[in-house]
């Protein structure tokens, strides 16, 4: 494992074998979106490797993200900082964070072994990929602060569980434990003690030993929207007319022939 060195102390990113790991590092906050996790995050995404196939994102000292700046929040309440300036980090700045990870053209996944909360549950769900442990819980209380949904969420949440659920989620705040979130397809997978870090290894070695490029492709057909069928065929012919040509269709049609394993190298 190679860990790549980022201005950012709140943040690390480790590769190995195309697989990038970031991880949010920020004890004293449980890794909440500050200025310093957020920056990291984008520096992170910046300083990919060409030869990266997949990220995962987790977080340090038994939390994911324990949500937005509540310390930029207190500071609005006591004159400290001016309403522009808390909009500015607490709604634009947080949710530039998400959108980087939600539009990260590789397969992502959060591995959330520890709280994920508020925007911490949004930088979640706007991975791909949700492994979660089993005492591990994923939550979209912005109500818990008095607070409307940001970070994207009113985006991203509807999307993955539905209108109405959503609006669950929201208007209560409940605390999605394995079983919640698994029923309602918050997260992919569920791990216990001592069983997790094998999933994400099994789970992040399957994508990136994938044919890399055709898995952003189809990340990238998948993810658009409102598509008719017309449209999408359109759009899923002018990716294959691409990945026709690339170095892992040639070994995936060989080894298919051959009947063995291919061997893909994301090119």
């Amino acid at each position: 494992m190679t860990e790549v060195e980022l201005d950012s102390d709140a943040v690390r990113l480790d590769i190995d074998a195309g697989v990038a790991t970031v991880t949010l590092d920020a004890p004293a906050v449980r890794n909440a979106l500050t200025v310093e996790v957020t920056a990291g995050v984008r520096e992170a995404l910046d300083s990919l490797p060409d030869e990266t196939r997949c990220v995962v994102f987790r977080g340090a000292n038994g939390a994911f993200c324990a949500g937005g700046d509540v310390n930029a929040m207190l500071e609005l309440q006591a004159g400290a900082l001016s309403l522009p300036d808390a909009v500015d980090h607490v709604v634009h700045d947080t949710a530039d964070c998400v959108r980087r990870v939600y539009n990260c053209d590789l397969p992502t996944i959060a591995a959330i072994d520890g709280p994920a909360v508020g925007a911490g549950g949004a930088l979640a769900i706007a991975c791909d990929l949700q492994l979660l442990h089993e005492d591990a819980h994923v939550g979209f209380g912005f109500r818990r602060v008095g607070l409307a949904v940001d970070s994207g969420l009113s985006y991203l949440l509807p999307r993955l569980v539905g209108r109405n659920v959503a609006m669950e989620l929201v208007y209560t705040g409940e605390l999605l434990g394995p079983e919640r979130a698994l029923e309602l397809g918050v997260v992919n997978r569920v791990a216990g003690e001592g069983e997790f870090e094998a999933e994400l290894d099994e789970l992040t070695d399957r994508i990136a030993g994938g044919p890399t490029k055709a898995l952003t492709a189809s990340k990238r057909l998948l993810r658009r929207p409102d598509d008719s069928i017309e449209a999408a065929i359109e759009h899923e012919a002018a990716a294959q007319a691409v990945i026709f040509e690339t170095d892992d269709h040639t070994e995936g049609v060989e080894s298919f022939m051959e009947r063995r394993d291919p061997e893909f190298e994301g090119r």
